[in-house]
């Protein structure tokens, strides 16, 4: 893999602003998790399958293991973000975005399991960083605790996300992303439909207006961006460099939230957001 470009630089950086909306998204819609990702998906699949088609990509997957994987990977996508959506409506927006992101550190653990590398001591300890950012937003442990359980939603979530993202990493090189991203939105559209029959929602106009936002630009646009990356990336660098999705998130939740955050939150943002600066910084020398 070659070293990343100042322009991949800022097409995964693109890509992790447009996926951080998701967390102030989530909270405000009014729905049932499950109800607001198969909307979600549904919604995601019309705008993709249209981009696919008007760009004349292929929707044809000719290998039988390359559709297990998609099969596999729709399933994982599915899972991460019902429980992650969990998260952000048991707790807040910054406690279930930043609960997600032991993500990175489960990713390096993972990937050598599934590509032939050696464990990344330097994504281990950048991990470790986020470990240590993330603990500064962490309540006292109760099980009873909502804010408790929140974390633990979006640990869960977390470990489906890594488990993706390491499959998808597999597919990429080979499949346009927005053929991935197409199949995957549909599979978690067929697999999630029964839950309109047995939860109750009501679905007002300003769910609609955050319900296609939700698609369009944190979906469609953002997680098509982020599995593109993986061509210039890989998994751990990735992952670790999303790290500071959370921060972007929690901007968001103030801005149209009001959801204040307090002195623990800006310090272990700001931990997170040094673990994208150290990553940063070594791709930029070593491609120097």
């Amino acid at each position: 893999m070659k070293s990343p470009s100042i322009k991949h630089f800022i097409e995964i950086n693109i890509a992790i602003l447009l996926i951080s909306t998701s967390g102030a998204l989530g909270k405000y819609i009014h729905m049932p998790p499950p109800v607001i990702i198969w909307m979600r998906s549904i919604l995601a699949v019309c705008f993709l399958g249209f981009y696919c088609w008007y760009k004349g990509i292929n929707f044809k997957i000719k290998d039988k293991k390359n559709r297990k994987t998609i099969f596999l990977s729709g399933l994982f996508m599915g899972i991460h973000w019902v429980t992650y959506f969990y998260a952000l409506h048991l707790s807040n927006v910054a406690i279930g975005m930043l609960s997600l992101f032991t993500y990175p550190v489960i990713t390096t653990l993972l990937e050598p399991f599934f590509f032939k590398s050696k464990l990344n001591l330097r994504h281990v300890l950048l991990g470790i960083l986020v470990l240590i950012g993330i603990s500064f937003l962490a309540p006292e442990f109760d099980i009873k605790n909502e804010q408790t359980l929140g974390i633990i939603s979006g640990i869960i979530s977390a470990f489906f996300y890594a488990l993706r993202n390491i499959l998808m990493k597999k597919m990429v090189s080979k499949t346009s992303g927005s053929i991935l991203m197409f199949y995957q939105m549909l599979v978690i559209t067929l697999f999630l439909w029964p839950v309109l029959i047995f939860q109750d929602f009501t679905l007002t106009s300003s769910d609609i207006s955050a319900l296609i936002v939700l698609a369009l630009v944190t979906t469609t646009i953002g997680h098509t961006l982020f599995v593109m990356s993986f061509k210039n990336f890989n998994i751990g660098t990735a992952s670790i460099m999303s790290s500071i999705q959370p921060v972007y998130g929690i901007i968001f939740a103030f801005i149209f939230l009001s959801e204040t955050p307090n002195l623990n939150t800006f310090i272990g943002g700001s931990i997170i957001v040094l673990t994208v600066v150290l990553e940063a910084i070594y791709h930029t020398k070593r491609k120097k």
